[in-house]
């Protein structure tokens, strides 16, 4: 995008109307009282006090609308990035003694560097790195992760440190000590978010839920009992300045500050995808991430941690009548008045009902009708799910989001390297040649083989592309006399596929049987097939537009001419 078409500062303010005042002053405030329980449960998660969830919503806010473009979109502390990194920050913190905060900052300083530098290149086909199953995956072990760090808030009972697994026993030998009033706290919050998430989306359900507990709190005197609270929240401005680490600090912090923006960039995409702010245009997804970079700068500097995109929130902004980042900059307003002169009210707001939040938004981001969907229409990938949340859940986080990562890459690499290869059958009726269906015969042509590799050919899988043809041909009756190569599946034809499929024309030739290209749409396949003598080794009368042609071709005892 042109700075002509979006000004590099306010950009979704552009062509603002009076009109757009008084839905984004209620989408602002409908936000900021489903942010602001969030933000603060969300800090806890990870590992900062719950003030600084306040201050990277603001620190994410002001940086994505003044640097963004999309009109909907809600930067801000996300329970999906906050697990990842609590666990690699806290090891960092213990082996190099630099405070855990100042690693948060520099963590924020580098992702943002990250997603801006992405933006700068245009690269949003990162976000196309993993795909839906994995993610799913992914998100299902986030979520559990997020449950049982709560879970110990939801109990009352102290909390459990190590790895994942290493805290599951203790937690079932802590169940029999758990604090009645925090349970029922933390089960109220929770079955009210969810309620009002199915049938009040536009109403501050967490909000009012925290509200209740806080003065549940005050007027029953819980705390006497054991119901543990957030306590009086620091009304100091923060004071912006560089995290204190040095350059030994930031190599460390670098592997982690990679996954996180990784996630975050799809993330961002998805959300930017569904809420575009313009339909019918293409969203300038790149210039978004400098958005989201910026806010996480930002953050980074007045003491946050690193900020996301958020789906919930952006759909808030969306569906109550948001017209621009109108409402973020009316929503940060009032978080950063509660942040200064409303902290007392947050005092008894109880750790129960913060880990009810959480435990709302882990129910939220394990996409249970994703999972069902995949079980019924995506065959065996229904086990890249379940291997994904398996490698989040058993692994240290940040391992196992890498594992994710290169299990989305390998499933990647093995979809091109074993591609379905068809032999085609004419549609009864017609000239077009087409995979038969189940049961189904279709009409063939006596000694006529037409084969159908579905993928690009490449080093990868031209050696099994060849062996399937080779096993086609020997299993035909009557023997093949022409082999039609339907080639519209190969997009591209790289230099070693291109010789691997020479020598089996070649092979073919050497019995008897003639070889015909057929349907060799792609341009750019074209002009590789010519530079790799693939052309040349087929014969120039023996490639076709299409397979009905290099058939008749045949049988009328004549090459026609090439497409």
């Amino acid at each position: 995008m042109d700075r002509a078409t979006h000004p590099w500062l306010f950009a979704s303010l552009r062509g603002f109307r009076g009109a757009w005042l008084g839905p984004d002053l209620i989408a602002g405030m409908l936000l900021a009282a489903i942010a602001i329980p969030e933000q603060l449960a969300t800090a806890r998660l990870a590992g900062m006090p719950p003030e600084t969830g306040l201050v990277t919503f603001a620190a994410g806010a002001l940086g994505f609308a003044v640097f963004g473009v999309n009109r909907f979109l809600s930067a801000g502390a996300d329970s999906t990035i906050a697990p990842i990194f609590a666990s690699g920050l806290a090891a960092i913190a213990l082996a190099s003694g630099v405070p855990y905060a100042s690693l948060a900052g520099l963590l924020a300083l580098l992702v943002g560097a990250v997603l801006i530098g992405v933006a700068l290149l245009r690269a949003d086909w990162i976000a196309d790195l993993l795909s839906v199953p994995v993610i799913t995956g992914f998100l299902a072990g986030i979520a559990v992760h997020i449950a049982v760090g709560q879970l110990p808030s939801v109990l009352g009972v102290p909390e459990i440190k190590g790895s994942l697994p290493d805290r599951l026993l203790p937690l079932l030998h802590a169940v029999p000590e758990a604090n009645v009033c925090a349970v029922a706290i933390g089960l109220f919050v929770l079955a009210t978010m969810q309620l009002g998430e199915r049938f009040a989306p536009r109403w501050p359900v967490p909000l009012l839920a925290l509200a209740i507990a806080s003065a549940g709190v005050t007027l029953f005197g819980l705390q006497r009992h054991g119901v543990r609270v957030i306590g009086a929240l620091s009304t100091a401005l923060p004071t912006p300045g560089l995290p204190l680490a040095g350059l030994p600090d930031l190599l460390p912090v670098l592997p982690l500050a990679l996954i996180v923006a990784l996630v975050c960039i799809m993330q961002s995409a998805a959300v930017l995808r569904a809420f575009p702010s313009e339909p019918d245009r293409p969203a300038p997804v790149s210039r978004d991430f400098a958005g989201i970079g910026a806010g996480c700068v930002l953050a980074g500097l007045l003491g946050g941690f690193a900020v996301n995109a958020s789906p919930p929130r952006t759909a808030v902004v969306a569906q109550s009548g948001g017209r621009s980042q109108l409402a973020a900059l009316v929503a940060l307003a009032l978080t950063v008045g509660l942040a200064l002169w409303g902290g007392a009210l947050l005092a008894t707001v109880p750790l129960a009902a913060l880990g009810g939040v959480l435990l709302a938004i882990a129910a939220r981001i394990c996409r249970v009708g994703d999972m069902v969907r995949i079980l019924r229409r995506g065959g065996t990938e229904i086990w890249l799910v379940a291997a994904s949340a398996l490698l989040v859940v058993a692994l240290p986080i940040e391992a196992g989001m890498i594992g994710a990562i290169v299990l989305s890459l390998l499933h990647s690499v093995a979809m091109v390297a074993r591609p379905r290869c068809a032999v085609l059958a004419r549609a009864p009726g017609t000239t077009v040649w087409w995979p038969p269906e189940r049961g189904e015969t279709g009409e063939h042509e006596p000694g006529v083989l037409v084969f159908s590799p579905a993928a690009p050919l490449n080093f990868t899988n031209a050696d099994f592309v060849v062996a399937r043809l080779t096993q086609a041909v020997e299993a035909a009756s009557p023997p093949v006399r022409l082999a039609v190569i339907e080639a519209s599946g190969m997009a591209e034809i790289d230099y070693t596929g291109s010789l691997t499929l020479q020598r089996a024309i070649r092979a073919l030739r050497g019995q008897g049987i003639m070889v015909a290209l057929a349907r060799l749409s792609s341009e750019r396949a074209q002009a590789q097939a010519a530079r790799t003598g693939l052309l040349e080794t087929v014969g120039r009368g023996h490639v076709f537009r299409s397979a009905e042609d290099a058939v008749q071709s045949f049988q009328h005892g004549a090459a026609g001419p090439g497409g």
